[in-house]
């Protein structure tokens, strides 16, 4: 079956979330409907919707012009199993003393390492984006540190791969993994599962902290971040809240160009930078809540 996608972009986020809804309401029906913050300081936001038959040209250009927004771009995609091409194409990832494989990929492990299994999944965090790798990065270097947290928290996990990474760390810690998304939630548990992690950490359907189990678990000796600049920014407070004095916490998610102000969010907060790592695009932050 043919799948067609309808792309534009508009500044502000109410605009956009309001042409979201009026995406919605289109005939044919769209299958779903995101709308994005495009995190590269334009302001600008990204709509689109994803639709099994062709959608009305007219009704999208409509729509545009009511909202202020550039024309939609229409396209048809290719009818592939993505998680079968990821599968394929996805080689292992090395970071730290961790490697994030698939089941295919189950007798490459090296000798010596943290294997951690991640099947290739709508969730995000196979290992492969360097936010993700610079984070399982940043983790390593505490546990050779010498850090011995006994509560972690992870923050939007996606698949749960840094919990799991820290559950390995760290047997004698509680950790608790939240994320906004009940599919991510669904799939941190199948990767749980299948590295016999279920029984070490605590998945809960959360925005933030918001959640009665991460109030009962703080305060936190290291907290895990890996999100958006937006996100980070206003987590800083409830962050600091919920760190203890000495705790760590890693934060990702971020463009280069971005770090500099999430650092100097944090410091406000409370929290002294103690190291920055940049892979390509992408930069992971390891902060210090100071006294």
């Amino acid at each position: 079956m043919p799948t067609f996608t309808a792309l534009t972009t508009l500044p502000g986020r109410e605009a956009a979330e309001a042409l979201g809804d009026a995406l919605e309401t289109l005939e044919p029906a769209a299958s779903g409907v995101g709308v994005f913050e495009i995190e590269d300081g334009s302001g600008l936001w990204e709509v689109g919707g994803y639709f099994d038959a062709a959608p009305d040209d007219v009704a999208l250009a409509l729509l545009a012009a009511a909202h202020g927004a550039r024309p939609f771009a229409v396209s048809e995609l290719p009818e592939t199993d993505w998680v079968a091409k990821v599968r394929r194409e996805l080689s292992p990832v090395r970071a730290g003393r961790f490697f994030v494989h698939g089941a295919h990929d189950a007798d490459t492990v090296p000798e010596g390492a943290e294997a951690l299994l991640i099947e290739a999944s709508m969730a995000f965090g196979t290992g492969h984006h360097g936010t993700t790798q610079g984070c399982l990065a940043a983790l390593d270097a505490l546990a050779r540190d010498g850090v011995v947290p006994s509560a972690v928290a992870d923050i939007g996990c996606g698949t749960a791969v840094l919990a799991m990474a820290a559950a390995r760390l760290w047997g004698g810690a509680s950790v608790i993994a939240s994320d906004i998304d009940p599919v991510a939630i669904d799939v941190a548990a199948a990767n749980l599962a299948a590295n016999d992690l279920s029984d070490r950490v605590r998945l809960v359907e959360a925005a933030g902290f918001e959640h009665p189990a991460l109030d009962a678990a703080a305060p936190f000796d290291l907290v895990l971040a890996n999100i958006l600049k937006g996100p980070l920014l206003a987590l800083a407070p409830d962050m600091a809240a919920r760190t203890v004095v000495g705790g760590h916490v890693i934060l990702s998610g971020l463009l280069n160009e971005q770090a500099d102000e999430i650092v100097a969010v944090y410091a406000r907060a409370g929290f002294k930078a103690l190291s920055l790592e940049k892979i390509g695009d992408w930069t992971t932050l390891c902060l210090r809540r100071a006294p």
